[in-house]
């Protein structure tokens, strides 16, 4: 069996697709896209297919290893992500040839569902007390949301406050037990991060989200004194020598690598086996499409440190597609009392609707996130 081609889809809302078709007809999905660089990394998957086609596909870590390791300059997002996706699909082909969900070819599940979580409110969080109820009627046990808008290296407390109250109106709604993770999506800088943990540690959250940007991580040391709320971090970070240094430092409690973007899906195996050894949890990053999250999903299953799954129907960025529109059967993700079961088919146990990916891929996209400044007119973080 022989890789053939290589097939590119840029769809609505801000997602690039991957099929990749073997000479006997088997077929791969993956999800390789750097949210608003979608462009640039289909560009990498085109430059990469010249070390694929013609190789056979079954041959997963051999191909990963040229494509990393057969260009002097390695890693980063761009890179990392076309291969992410690459991969992705290679193990949906793997599956389907062998009949077995990916996750069996990785040693087999140690869960049958796992807990996810829905985001609210938003860039800009507001309403957060609605939506949170909305969640909690629609079964969730979890939400993530935004926990600032922007802020200056040092900024006032009247902000600070702000995040307190939507934060406190949450609790209020959810209660005691219900899970609430803020996201402080690197928009904060070291001094304002110590003052937010500090003061949120009272409203018990679920976790702190990137409460800097992972190229200040040597901050989450001083960062840490101030909660006892695990902080989390890892979305922008890459590879299993990305994460080293950080597991080594012992400073995070909960790391989240991106299955689009770390590596694929061995890869964030392998982080998350790390992660394991150093006694920290696994929360993968998925803010994306269907096949991203299948993908993930199959991590989920055979990682026992793996304790939630982020996921984005509803997602504020799913304008004009969701989460389950490009799918045969949008019931293959059974949501059921805050958790969603593994999906049981070959492969990455999904089907994609092939027939409105193409549709929506005449309508394309060009998403970008905004660009945001502080009141003294400099750059924030967004």
């Amino acid at each position: 069996m022989k890789i053939k081609s290589l097939e590119l889809f840029k769809v609505p809302p801000r997602w690039l697709f991957l099929k990749i078709t073997t000479d006997d007809g088997l077929v791969g999905w993956g999800e390789p896209v750097v949210e608003g660089r979608a462009d640039t990394v289909k560009t990498a998957v085109e430059e990469l297919s010249t070390y694929l086609i013609g190789q056979n596909p079954l041959r997963i870590e051999d191909l990963w290893q040229v494509m990393y390791r057969g260009g002097f300059y390695r890693g980063g997002p761009i890179l990392t992500s076309a291969i992410s996706g690459i991969e992705q699909a290679l193990w949906d082909i793997k599956g389907k040839y062998y009949n077995a969900p990916v996750y069996e070819l990785l040693g087999g599940a140690c869960r049958d569902r796992i807990r996810v979580y829905n985001w609210i409110g938003g860039d800009r969080p507001n309403d957060v007390r609605e939506a949170a109820r909305k969640q909690i009627e629609a079964g969730f046990t979890a939400v993530k949301m935004n926990g600032t808008e922007e802020l200056h290296y040092i900024d006032s407390f009247d902000k600070v406050q702000e995040v307190l109250d939507r934060f406190a109106a949450v609790r209020e709604v959810g209660g005691a037990h219900f899970g609430i993770g803020v996201d402080f999506h690197g928009r904060v800088h070291k001094a304002m991060a110590k003052i937010l943990v500090k003061e949120l540690e009272p409203y018990r959250p679920m976790f702190i989200e990137e409460p800097v940007l992972p190229e200040n991580n040597e901050a989450l040391k001083e960062i840490a004194k101030y909660t006892s709320a695990p902080i989390a971090t890892g979305e922008r970070m890459y590879t299993r020598w990305g994460f080293k240094e950080l597991l080594q430092q012992g400073i995070v409690d909960i790391i989240q690598p991106d299955v689009s973007h770390a590596g694929g899906i061995l890869e964030t195996r392998k982080i998350a086996a790390m992660a394991e050894a150093y006694d920290i949890a696994l929360a993968p990053h998925c803010p994306l499409g269907p096949i991203a999250l299948a993908a993930c999903l199959q991590v989920d299953a055979c990682s026992p440190n793996a304790f939630i799954q982020e996921q984005s129907l509803g997602i504020h960025y799913n304008q004009g597609s969701d989460l389950l529109d490009y799918l045969i059967d949008p019931k293959t993700f059974d949501y059921k009392d805050g958790f969603v079961a593994i999906p049981q088919g070959p492969g990455l146990g999904i089907e994609v609707n092939e027939e409105k990916v193409r549709e929506m891929a005449q309508i394309g996209h060009d998403w970008k996130n905004p660009v945001w400044r502080n009141a003294d007119g400099t750059v924030a973080e967004w």
